[in-house]
């Protein structure tokens, strides 16, 4: 059987930052269904549902088991409360891999940016260069997530 990262390889930057999280850009319905057969259980979808969309993505993941989940990350939505609905599914998602995706890759990169740094430990250079792995190109959403994470950190250390 693949790993979800071999499952999800021809998805338009597709990285695994994590065991159980693989990250990318807009996937196919084969992609999702190697997915699934990878053992992947869940789909969040960081796109506005008003974007143009190669297919039905929900009708898909429905129709292969997958839960699919939808944070739209847009100026508008660029807040705290965004970010924590993205990293309580991605805690959420326990043991079985998730799939975290937009367009591109660039609005995944800089909402999993805090999620590395505060959950995972990692210095923010190393964070900030996984972010740019998983395809984050947005000056606006590499401060997102840096403002975030930096507001947390302090907030944990008084």
């Amino acid at each position: 059987m693949p790993t979800a990262i071999e499952a999800l390889e021809r998805v338009p930057n597709a990285c695994q930052i994590l065991p159980n999280v693989v990250t990318g850009g807009q996937p196919s319905t084969a992609d999702l269904e190697a997915f699934r057969d990878a053992g992947g259980g869940t789909v969040l979808d960081l796109r506005d549902p008003m974007e143009p969309r190669p297919l039905d993505e929900s009708a898909a993941a429905a129709r292969l088991g997958l839960e699919y989940v939808v944070v739209p990350v847009t100026a508008g939505t660029m807040t705290d409360e965004t970010l924590e609905r993205i990293h309580k599914v991605v805690r959420g998602a326990g043991e079985r891999p998730v799939f975290v995706h937009c367009g591109s890759g660039s609005r995944v990169g800089g909402a999993l940016l805090p999620h590395l740094m505060l959950e995972h430990g990692l210095e923010e250079e190393d964070a900030v260069a996984q972010a740019m792995r998983m395809g984050l190109r947005s000056a606006d959403l590499l401060e997102w997530g840096l403002d975030y994470a930096r507001r947390k950190s302090l907030g944990a250390a008084e």
